[in-house]
């Protein structure tokens, strides 16, 4: 094990690029939902992170870091949200300052704990450390354990029927609506709070892992601050609608989709705070002197890449209750993945590549075929899901065959990066059904106009510098 020398990369290019890559990310997020959709923005900035970070070092270990940070982003997903952003703007709460803060409270903790489970595995995979797959999977189910508890412990009890609710709940309640009509939804924070000091807990002093603990931290932070700053914006608009009822406010209020900006704030400041961290401690990178040998044989690999395609597809896109309650939960969904991953040679490049656009292809040829359609089922389906798939996947099986072991990261970081950024800013741009700026605004374009400063930046980043040999 080698520590990594520190980078000449200037700190202000973390931080800004993965602003760019979290804002596009994240905001494309929000018209995918929860944890798949999360996993774009897991995926961009990760792998931005790492181009500038880590060049020049072995495929292996830094894909694997990738595709963690990928699917770690996602675990939050299962949270319950809308209620909590619900007390910073809904109607009848506007006016109660009480109301407010304790939203913003429940959005900072939800926050902080989404990017966290983020920070903690993009970390664990670039500290050095060899993590193997029944190592994790008995830490998984240590955590699965630990949400029970947590839910059990600051869940509960929930029995809207009878109006009982837990002392700590963030989504609207009758403290706030007494004579109300709600319909409270159940949260699951509490779960995901104690699996994430669980796994804190294990990387401290189980593994020594001073780097994953570390990010994770700065995880916590981006998440914390980048919701509640994000909500600011709309909660401002819903606070002050006089302010814009005057002057240029009249015409581009209506164009302005103030809960994806509030998403694509999120995105940025979290991944501006992965950036600061993970800057912050380059010295703490580490990586193998000797290539890696898979842990898994290949025929249980594919057996495991069958099994989660299977589930995935069944929870996203069937209703099949068995594996709802299974599946449905972050947690559950990355089981599969984040063991195959930790010992696999094809895994990392799936999950990169056609894992993780899957569902966001499917998505978004339903959403063209939805209203209007812009193309028959047959042309749409090619269009958005079949030579898309095609095309990572050929990437994926390239890359797994021919960077296994290989001495340097610094050949493919770069072509992933702009073909990842693009290939999500297609399928956004098509599911905002194509707001050209010279065309008739509406409230997609000023969005698309943001997400194409994104995209054009990091397309700067991957073009403009090779990373040079540390």
């Amino acid at each position: 094990m080698t520590a990594e020398s520190v980078t000449h990369v200037p700190q202000w290019k973390p931080v800004l690029l993965g602003a760019l890559a979290g804002g596009l990310g994240w905001g494309i997020r929000g018209q995918y939902g929860h944890e798949t959709g999360a996993m774009i923005a897991g995926l961009l900035v990760s792998l931005v992170l790492v181009f500038l970070l880590c060049p020049q070092r072995p495929s292996q270990p830094v894909a694997r870091a990738v595709a963690w940070g990928t699917l770690a982003m996602g675990f939050g997903g299962s949270m319950t949200y809308g209620q909590t952003i619900g007390l910073t703007q809904d109607g009848p709460l506007i006016g109660q300052w009480a109301a407010l803060g304790w939203g913003m409270l429940g959005l900072a903790i939800k926050g902080g704990l989404w990017i966290g489970f983020a920070g903690a595995f993009l970390g664990m995979g670039l500290g050095g450390l060899r993590y193997r797959p029944v190592d994790l999977l008995l830490v998984w189910l240590g955590m699965l354990a630990l949400v029970a508890v947590g839910i059990w412990v600051l869940n509960e009890p929930f029995d809207p029927a009878r109006r009982v609710l837990p002392p700590i709940y963030f989504s609207d309640d009758w403290r706030w609506e007494p004579t109300a009509t709600l319909k409270p939804r159940r949260e699951v924070w509490g779960g995901l709070f104690f699996a994430l000091t669980g796994l804190l807990a294990y990387l401290h002093w189980g593994k020594r892992d001073p780097l994953a603990t570390r990010l994770a931290l700065w995880g916590v932070l981006g998440g914390a601050l980048g919701f509640p700053l994000g909500q600011c914006l709309p909660a401002f608009h819903a606070w002050n609608p006089e302010i814009f009822r005057t002057g240029f406010w009249v015409t581009l209020d209506p164009l302005l989709n103030w809960w994806n900006f509030m998403e694509t704030t999120f995105g940025a400041v979290m991944g501006a705070a992965l950036g600061l961290g993970l800057s912050l401690h380059r010295q703490r990178l580490h990586f193998p002197e000797k290539p890696e040998f898979p842990l898994l044989p290949q025929p249980l690999e594919l057996a495991l890449l069958g099994l989660h395609l299977f589930l995935l597809i069944s929870v996203e896109f069937l209703s099949i209750k068995a594996v709802d309650r299974l599946y449905d939960f972050g947690l559950g969904l990355g089981l599969i993945p984040v063991v195959a991953v930790a010992g696999g040679r094809w895994w990392p490049w799936l999950v990169m590549l056609p894992i993780t656009l899957l569902p966001i292809a499917v998505k978004t040829r339903r959403a063209l075929l939805e209203e209007n359609p812009l193309q028959t089922p047959e042309i749409g389906g090619l269009i958005y899901v079949v030579l898309p798939l095609a095309f990572t996947t050929a990437a994926a099986i390239y890359l797994g065959r021919t960077r296994f072991g290989a001495a340097s990261s610094a050949t493919w970081l770069g072509p992933v990066l702009l073909a990842t950024t693009w290939l999500y800013f297609g399928l956004n741009f098509a599911f905002f059904r194509f707001p050209w700026p010279w065309q008739a605004w509406t409230a997609r374009t000023p969005n698309g106009l943001v997400f194409s400063l994104c995209a054009v930046g990091l397309t700067w980043a991957a073009l403009s510098r090779r990373p040079s040999k540390n």
